[in-house]
């Protein structure tokens, strides 16, 4: 049985500085950050609890002990509540193999004069307008963006900072996909992405997670250069998983001509799921 939580408790001690957390050191440190008795004498419990914590033999930690840790880890609300949330996992609800887009959704997107398109919980692509596919052929149906983002030369040379989008997306991806890594569609990706990627490995192993929030990114278009993008991610109330996700930039700006230019370079239909 996987020891998320224990595994999410020790990877986010070995990313605390000793120094910032008030620990006196003296000598050669053989593991970094934190130990666990350190760990339990900050959080005001046992040393013994702890290691029962990181060792998977208590799963179901009072939310007090917790957020005792969270400040310890100095975790912030969305970390703090994903924390809350390994105590009480549940298995993973048993989706329907189809993830049906609402119709309302579908004529948002036909007639949004921006780049749109609809995601599931594991960044999947599940339906997408002729605007979006036009700022990056993978977002269409039936792609994994993550996995793109990843794996994909192509996918990789439009963003200017790479390594930052990738950090965000594996982190986000963490908080998405929650507590269900017992879904055989998360473990799947989870493991192929292991093997296949040293970066999504390295991310993965430090759990960090990140909301799925609005953020701003920068963009290298290959046939209209550079473009400044603010993202929006909005849950459908109605249906539970997926989100829509929105590109939008500064009116009138060089991005947002750049934008109108690709909306009359693509002659495609509009595609969805």
């Amino acid at each position: 049985m996987p020891n998320t939580l224990g595994e999410y408790l020790r990877a986010r001690r070995e990313q605390v500085d000793p120094a910032s957390a008030g620990v006196r050191t003296t000598g050669l440190r053989r593991t970094p950050g934190l130990r666990r008795e350190e760990v339990a004498t900050l959080a005001g419990i046992s040393a013994d609890y702890y290691l029962r914590l990181e060792q998977g033999r208590d799963r179901n930690p009072s939310p007090q002990v917790l957020e005792s840790l969270a400040r310890v880890f100095r975790l912030d609300a969305t970390a703090t509540q994903y924390l809350l949330s390994l105590s009480t996992a549940r298995p993973a609800p048993r989706r329907a193999r189809r993830e049906t887009v609402p119709i309302g959704i579908r004529q948002l997107l036909d007639v949004i004069n921006l780049p749109a398109f609809v995601e599931n919980r594991m960044f999947a692509v599940v339906a997408a307008n002729r605007l979006a596919t036009a700022v990056s052929p993978n977002i269409s149906p039936g792609v994994n963006r993550l996995r793109a983002l990843l794996l994909d030369p192509e996918e990789q040379a439009l963003f200017t900072d790479w390594e930052q989008a990738v950090q965000g997306m594996v982190a986000g991806f963490r908080a998405s996909v929650g507590t269900h890594l017992d879904d055989p569609d998360v473990a799947r990706l989870v493991d192929e992405l292991s093997r296949t990627s040293p970066e999504f490995r390295r991310l993965w192993a430090q759990h960090d997670v990140a909301p799925l929030a609005g953020g701003s990114f920068r963009l290298s278009h290959p046939q209209v250069g550079p473009m400044d993008l603010r993202r929006e991610k909005l849950p459908l109330q109605d249906t539970p998983g997926l989100i829509l996700a929105i590109y939008h930039a500064e009116p009138h700006s060089e991005t947002a001509r750049s934008l109108e230019l690709l909306g009359s370079l693509s002659v495609t239909p509009d595609v969805s799921a």
